[in-house]
């Protein structure tokens, strides 16, 4: 169980890694980025990953969601990041510092704080996907899934590409011992990026559970 539970956690806390702000870089410009992303070289590839967590916007991640499945691991790991540096730009600056507000006082375990944060987040920008999510990861981890979960469903109605909002979901689920909704959205989560290993690691746990309780086919 306290496997469990260390992977659970690692899955809710997806991108608290990635919230500090990356620093400047201006060598492509956002086009130049994109295109570059599809360059033979691996290189270019890790260039363009990089320069698009600082002048990528939303509709970019479509690309880079196809990057999280390049064959270079560290085009994939940049890719990543590149996405979450995205999600996490509401593109008011005022906006944005509340919300690092909040991540540090989540990150200080201030939880009351971080949820105090968030919610001038989410009265400001209701549409800014990242303020519902990190509310949502700061309310898991005070315990309240049921917060937690109305929550990460206002992300995934702004953002259903959220693999970080599914992944708490499945963790969720698992909590509660529902497994098969835990396994649904830990399956979405890896369909969207397949390197989340504390979500590989949730979903083998849930599906040998299942196939204990004789509830899976596995």
């Amino acid at each position: 169980m306290k496997r469990f539970g260390r992977c659970l956690l690692l899955c809710v806390c997806a991108g608290l890694a990635f919230a500090a702000a990356l620093p400047v870089r201006a060598e492509l410009s956002r086009e130049q980025a994109l295109a570059a992303l599809q360059s033979a070289d691996a290189d270019e590839r890790r260039a363009a990953a990089e320069q698009l967590g600082h002048s990528g916007t939303m509709p970019d991640v479509e690309a880079l969601l196809d990057a999280l499945r390049d064959r270079d691991r560290q085009v994939r790991v940049l890719a990543e990041r590149a996405i979450w540096s995205v999600w996490l730009r509401s593109g008011d600056e005022d906006v944005d510092a509340l919300l690092r507000k909040g991540i540090a006082h989540m990150e200080a375990r201030q939880m009351g704080a971080a949820v105090d944060a968030f919610t001038r987040v989410i009265e400001r920008r209701p549409d800014f996907a990242e303020g519902w999510n990190k509310r949502a990861t700061a309310y898991f981890l005070m315990g309240d899934y049921d917060q937690s979960l109305k929550d990460c469903d206002e992300t995934l109605e702004r953002n259903p590409n959220h693999f970080g909002a599914l992944s708490g979901c499945g963790a969720i689920y698992a909590r509660r011992e529902e497994l098969e909704h835990a396994l649904e959205f830990f399956e979405r989560a890896l369909a969207l990026n397949p390197n989340l290993e504390g979500v590989e690691v949730g979903l083998a746990l849930v599906r040998e559970r299942l196939g204990r309780m004789g509830r899976q086919e596995i």
